[in-house]
């Protein structure tokens, strides 16, 4: 098992309709398109930049009622319940939630252009998988760069989001598979059939329920996932992207976990999805990950 050489801090600094425009006192303030969001962040240690009247400008703000299941949005100015962003040739349908998500992952556009850019460097058929899916940003890349792609998410309503994403971004007469099912069982049930993809993309969560109520519990399903995930990773395959939220753990956890299902041969890069706030140069870390390419 190999150790990773450094740390990578990845950014993505080619949004247009997303900014983190200020961070302190335990919070951030971002836009989305055409509104100003506040969203708890108990990492913000440091005191917010700009002046109170900019903060103010917010149309919507979460308070939280228990840290780890959301909290309720206050309207403090008129907004409507759901609106679009773009991503370059992507579009997005956005919402306010019961949780502090409003549909998308800003910090994982690193992500959606390099494997686009790995489906694009491929001169053969490309099958993508995309486990955990919720709204659908990666399955949007790896349709629009070509591949073939399933998705799969327990959540419907996850599904039929990221299905109207398809349709925004004029992606729907690509091929791709809606799956609403528990991703374990689903991987399993793939190596049994000897279906293989080219590319995979997980974003496990911290915790969650499956379709038929399996609980999902990172570090207790997590070994499972990766044995299982051996048996689709194609002889061919191209790259394989981890991202995990909200665990208490450092990036050497999705590296060793990449590693296991990979094997050694390729590159890996492990790393944290950061922001950085506009006002003072804040950097904001999201989430840890690893992508391998071959």
């Amino acid at each position: 098992m190999s150790l990773p050489n450094n740390i990578v801090l990845t950014p993505s600094p080619d949004w247009k309709d997303y900014q983190l425009l200020d961070s302190g006192d335990g919070k951030t303030l971002e836009r989305f398109g055409d509104y100003l969001l506040i969203r708890p962040r108990p990492q913000a240690i440091w005191r917010t930049s700009l002046a109170p009247s900019e903060w103010k400008k917010a149309n919507a703000i979460l308070v939280e009622e228990k840290q780890e299941y959301g909290g309720k949005w206050n309207i403090l100015n008129p907004m409507d319940k759901s609106w679009m962003i773009t991503y370059k040739d992507l579009r997005f349908q956005l919402q306010l939630s019961s949780s502090r998500h409003v549909g998308i992952f800003p910090e994982q556009a690193t992500h959606w252009d390099w494997l686009r850019a790995q489906i694009e460097g491929s001169k053969k058929p490309f099958r993508m998988l995309n486990l955990f899916g919720y709204s659908g940003a990666a399955t949007l890349a790896g349709a629009a760069a070509g591949a073939e792609v399933t998705h799969v998410d327990s959540s419907k309503h996850a599904i039929t989001w990221a299905n109207q994403n398809t349709r925004l971004s004029k992606l729907q007469d690509k091929p791709v598979r809606w799956i609403a099912e528990d991703a374990l069982k689903f991987v399993k049930r793939e190596g049994r059939r000897g279906s293989t993809y080219q590319g995979i993309v997980m974003d496990p969560p911290k915790f969650g329920r499956g379709s038929s109520g399996e609980v999902w519990d990172f570090f207790k399903r997590i070994p499972e996932l990766i044995e299982a995930s051996q048996s689709i990773l194609a002889k061919d395959a191209k790259f394989l992207i981890m991202t995990a939220y909200a665990i208490t753990a450092s990036a050497v956890v999705t590296h060793q976990a990449v590693e296991q299902i990979v094997g050694k041969r390729g590159k890996l890069e492990s790393g944290e999805l950061i922001t950085v706030d506009e006002s003072a140069g804040n950097v904001l870390s999201h989430a840890i990950y690893t992508r391998w390419s071959a």
